[in-house]
């Protein structure tokens, strides 16, 4: 981000407390920019400046990329008046965050979340092909044609599917691969072909797996993974 922020904007959103918390702040002569005392609440800052609170550095430009083995149970949302968020799970209470490719309250799985925008809009870009992998779990067993039935185009209704990557597990587990990402579409598919999901797990997002990462835990993105992103979707 390189645009000019007000400084209470920015001390809120980098987690330092509320705006009227932070404007306590300033107005204490707790803040620098730059080592000079700022007592203005809307001083501008931008990435280049160098920012201190009781005289510890605020960072809030920096990238920030955090995969996420979301519980059942938690909405992919940053607040909420009325059920758990993923945000409640995270460590670093920056506020710039952003949810790539949303889970439903019921799915667990791989979730990414980065305060990069721009990389955001283009992961859940249909024309880059991201990839999601999924465990499904049905109530009803899988017809023998499941493979091709999910496999070719499929039309939903609101739109038709580009074709998906069936594996069978047994009558009543698989994985699917899917490169768009629609609201239920898993969901969707495999209702159509009879065999409603009772269980939904998202077990990678583009080549990121959950290995031995535990439900409800976090890592941070190692500068490997992050570059093999960004060269996915060509930043």
């Amino acid at each position: 981000m390189d645009k000019a922020m007000r400084l209470d904007r920015f001390l809120a959103n980098a987690g330092i407390g509320s705006r009227k918390e932070v404007k306590s702040l300033i107005k204490k002569q707790k803040v620098k920019v730059n080592n000079h005392l700022v007592k203005s609440f809307d001083w501008e800052v931008s990435e280049d400046d160098f920012i201190e609170v009781n005289g510890e550095e605020v960072q809030l430009f920096k990238e920030i990329y955090y995969l996420l083995n979301k519980p059942e149970g938690y909405i992919s949302a940053l607040e909420d008046k009325y059920h758990p968020t993923v945000r409640e799970l995270i460590f670093d209470k920056r506020k710039d965050l952003i949810i790539v490719g949303r889970l439903d309250i019921d799915t667990t799985g791989a979730l990414l979340l980065t305060n990069n925008g721009e990389l955001c809009h283009r992961l859940l870009a249909p024309r880059y092909h991201v990839a999601k992998k999924y465990l499904v779990e049905t109530e009803n067993k899988l017809p023998n044609n499941a493979q091709e039935l999910l496999e070719k185009p499929m039309d939903l209704g609101d739109f038709i599917t580009k074709g998906a990557i069936y594996e069978g597990l047994d009558d009543y587990h698989a994985y699917l691969t899917i490169n768009e990402g629609k609201f239920h579409q898993v969901k969707r598919m495999f209702a159509k072909i009879d065999a409603p999901v009772i269980k939904l797990k998202r077990i990678s997002f583009a080549f990121l797996n959950l290995d031995d990462l535990k439900i409800g835990e976090y890592r941070p993105l190692s500068n490997l993974e992050i570059a093999g992103l960004k060269k996915l979707v060509g930043l």
